[in-house]
């Protein structure tokens, strides 16, 4: 029986079995890995890209609705903005002129007034005979463009994927030059160069398992496809890291696959508590209104579960290939000691928390004034696509042009007329375009109406003819008191009866000569594309070019005003549709996203600190420290009067309080692990120097991966990603090395106080023959030891200390448990049991 007990007590752990199995199956999970990161390679190609904003406003947005009624009712052809520099007016004419008689351009807009032609540069607005989705309307623009090429040329156009590909390649370079960085920090930080490209293999392998399964969510966008690797790196590098510590810890006193499955068996549960703080403030995106939150969560917490994996089950196994190589290459550290950090703050714990609390009330109230904007029209990047300089050369000649569309419902012409004759009597509004007020032939407007002798003198056709149409057109239309009670007044709309003409025509009903018909297919072909474009099954579409620019109080108020005006004519039935009102929608959304991510990501982060440190007081105490962070991050634009992407705040706020909350977390739990072993000062500074190498490795990498990306692309989202990410790293950081300290110190008390571990009863082990000691430690030993040790000794020690060193230690240093049991021979030094 005792036997048996004794079995049962040697047995390891489950954590210890599951680090066993998966370093001795190694093989294993490397072909498995293998085969996942084939499939990955493949179908990251397959993967769909959603380059619009947006696409991802709620359903309910009027920018949704009206988009979605849009793409029913009606075509949007090809366009195009083409600037010509340095060109007479005749020169730019006779070019109008060439390319406007082309069969692939439905309509060139140019002329000799300021919007067109000025300072010698021309501008023509061009209209494809394409729909914007047909790969022919930008087969068009090349030839155009072909035609053009001798000239100074500019091209501002909403076709193709032109700024897509700019971005992909602008993330390319950033990614080279972070890949750089990552291996300069790690040969850096590290202890050994083999362990350098155990690091990046074991990263690299969840960065291409990350990217290649988006193709499973079916269409990411674009802001998630061009950062989440480079944050993917940045949040979760602290995994390997921690793991890879562990082992050449555990390495120093057992052999490889030993020290592998021992440091395994540390490091899960280690490394999974450190994960649920990130995911915590990740997840608070999932609640915002605007979808491109929750598509970045779910690709950001997907690419941190598969960092998890790859250290986890790829990792132990790189760690058995290249443990030799990790023997041979050992160097000596090359990151300094920082004891001087951990004396300043010792000496300045009782101010720096009062100045800590004065900056973070000011930063708290600057935040709130940060000018925030919801389109790129504001936001200046520090380097330009082609578009962006395109559309900068045009708004400088020019002016800027800003416009809306506006659906209502069809079927009266009238009412139409009378609404876009009221907007543009309107300061707001430079005019209005739609078949109301769009000209067609000789003066009349499309929906003009005209009698059959009007419609024969415009088009030179026999009166009788006229008639005979006109009759046919209200038996077709089921219109007979028209043809009852006077034929001669009986007018029908330019464009509908054109239309009609057109189709009796090509059915046969009606001959024309050859002339006349070309007349006529002609001005069916503009009035059918005009048709398209404005007018649907139910609704009509009527364009209204504003005064105003895109974003701003004067535009929400106006669009508003507009559904006002609207209204009179055709009540609730209305969408305005367009940028202005986009952004209009963002800042909507923003005001309630703001509030949820903010209330989430901290409710999210203190539950996991609760759990971690059974303290009510610490979790308080760090998030106060990151939020203060967060507010000192964005209470620069407001400093610097520099406008900010609405976006970064969502999304960089969650992972400031995520993944930065991380640097407290290290510094906080190694200081309350040592505090009660030492004097405090010798705990701080013990403390600062343990945790800098990781808070320098993974913060580095984090500051510098944002830097890079806020510098490098000219993207306005992903630019103000970058820069926030840049600023909020490096403030973090500083705070959790020079204010963190203080506030530990003196918060100290108020921590154990709020502490709700649960005492147990002391329970003490004995063993004899060779013993196996992990933990901490107190009472007595006598007998031979050999190993790593971290601990103070109250008797005698005779050893060979082959790393570290053997000192006299002060009594003061000795905490009150070490005081000596009554077994403990004072005078020989001998000790009792343990």
């Amino acid at each position: 029986m005792e036997e048996k007990e004794q079995r049962m007590e040697e047995k390891p752990s489950a954590m210890i079995r599951v680090a066993t199995f998966i370093v001795d199956r190694r093989n294993l999970f490397f072909l498995l890995f293998g085969i996942a990161i084939i499939f990955s390679l493949i179908a990251a190609r397959w993967v769909k890209v959603e380059n619009a904003l947006s696409a991802y406003l709620p359903d309910s947005s009027e920018t949704a609705r009206g988009l979605d009624r849009m793409e029913e009712e009606f075509i949007t052809y090809g366009t195009a903005r083409v600037m010509v520099m340095n060109i007479t007016y005749d020169e730019a004419k006779d070019l109008a002129d060439e390319l406007g008689k082309r069969d692939d351009v439905y309509m060139l807009s140019f002329d000799n007034s300021p919007s067109h032609f000025n300072n010698f540069s021309a501008l023509f607005e061009i209209v494809f005979a394409y729909p914007e989705t047909d790969p022919q309307a930008l087969e068009a623009l090349d030839k155009i463009k072909e035609r053009l090429k001798d000239y100074d040329l500019f091209v501002s156009t909403s076709m193709g994927d032109a700024t897509a590909e700019q971005i992909q390649s602008e993330m390319q370079v950033v990614s080279v030059i972070v890949a750089i960085i990552v291996v300069s920090v790690l040969m850096f930080t590290s202890s050994t160069w083999a362990e350098v490209p155990v690091l990046l293999l074991t990263f690299g392998a969840s960065a291409v398992l990350a990217s290649g399964t988006n193709y499973l969510l079916g269409t990411i966008s674009f802001v998630s496809d061009s950062v989440t690797v480079v944050l993917q790196l940045a949040l979760s590098i602290d995994y390997a890291v921690i793991f890879c510590n562990r082992y050449k810890e555990e390495h120093q006193t057992l052999d490889i696959r030993e020290a592998d499955i021992i440091a395994l068996s540390k490091a899960i549960p280690e490394i999974s508590s450190s994960s649920l703080t990130t995911i915590g403030g990740l997840v608070a995106m999932l609640f915002m209104q605007f979808g491109i939150g929750q598509d970045m969560a779910v690709c950001l917490i997907k690419a941190i579960f598969f960092s998890l994996f790859s250290v986890f089950l790829l990792m132990p196994g790189l760690i058995m290939l290249f443990g030799k190589a990790m023997d041979k290459t050992r160097h000596k550290d090359f990151v300094p000691k920082i004891s001087f950090v951990g004396k300043i703050d010792f000496h300045t714990r009782h101010v720096v928390p009062l100045i800590f609390l004065v900056i973070m009330v000011g930063a708290a109230i600057l935040s709130q004034r940060t000018p925030y904007v919801y389109g790129y029209s504001r936001i200046e990047t520090p380097v330009k696509n082609s578009a962006q300089i395109a559309d900068e050369m045009m708004d400088e000649s020019f002016g800027d042009s800003n416009f809306v569309a506006l659906v209502v419902p069809a079927g009266d012409y009238e009412k139409e007329k009378k609404l876009l004759n009221e907007l543009e009597h309107r300061t707001e509004v430079d005019h209005c375009q739609g078949l109301s007020n769009t000209e067609a032939m000789n003066g009349y407007m499309l929906t003009d109406r005209l009698t059959a002798r009007q419609l024969s003198e415009l088009l030179d056709l026999d009166y009788e003819v006229a008639q005979l149409l006109y009759m046919a057109y209200a038996v077709d239309d089921k219109n007979y008191a028209k043809l009852i009670n006077g034929r001669s007044s009986y007018a029908i709309p330019l464009i509908d009866i054109i239309m009609f003409l057109y189709e009796e025509v090509e059915e046969g009903y009606v001959t024309l000569d050859d002339e006349m018909y070309e007349t006529l297919s002609d001005a069916h072909t503009k009035m059918q594309m005009a048709k398209d474009q404005l007018q649907g099954e139910h609704y009509s579409r009527a364009l209204v070019y504003l005064t105003l620019p895109q974003e701003g109080d004067a535009t929400f108020a106006f669009l508003d005003e507009m559904h006002e005006i609207a209204a009179k004519y055709y009540g609730d039935d209305v969408l305005v549709a367009g940028e202005s009102t986009s952004q209009y929608d963002l800042n909507k959304t923003f005001a309630r996203d703001n509030t949820v991510v903010s209330v989430v990501s901290i409710l999210a982060v203190l539950v996991v600190l609760l759990f971690t440190f059974k303290s009510a007081g610490m979790p308080v105490l760090l998030i106060a420290v990151i939020q203060g962070a967060i507010w000192a991050n964005f209470a620069f634009p407001a400093l610097l009067e520099q406008n900010i992407f609405f976006l970064g705040y969502l999304i960089v706020s969650s992972i400031q309080m995520g993944a930065n909350i991380d640097y407290a977390i290290v510094i906080s739990g190694r200081f309350m692990e040592i505090k009660d072993s030492m004097p405090k000062k010798q705990a701080m500074i013990e403390t600062l120097n343990f945790a800098f190498p990781t808070i320098i490795t993974s913060g580095s990498m984090m500051a510098l991966a944002g830097y890079f990306i806020g510098q490098l692309t000219s993207d306005g989202a992903i630019c103000g990603i970058g820069q926030c990410i840049f600023r909020g790293t490096v403030i973090s950081i500083f705070l959790v090395m020079f204010v963190l300290p203080q506030i530990l110190l003196i918060g100290e008390k108020v921590i154990e106080r709020t502490s709700f571990k649960v005492s147990v009863p002391l329970k003490i082990d004995k063993g004899s023959g060779l013993v196996r000691v992990d933990g901490l430690v107190n009472g007595s030993v006598n007998g031979f030891v050999i190993g790593e040790m971290h601990a103070l000794v109250r008797g005698d020690v005779s050893a060979i200390v082959r790393m570290g060193k053997l000192s006299k230690a002060d009594e003061t240093e000795a905490p009150v448990f070490l005081d000596a049991p009554e077994s403990y021979d004072r005078e020989n030094g001998k000790g009792g049991e343990a």
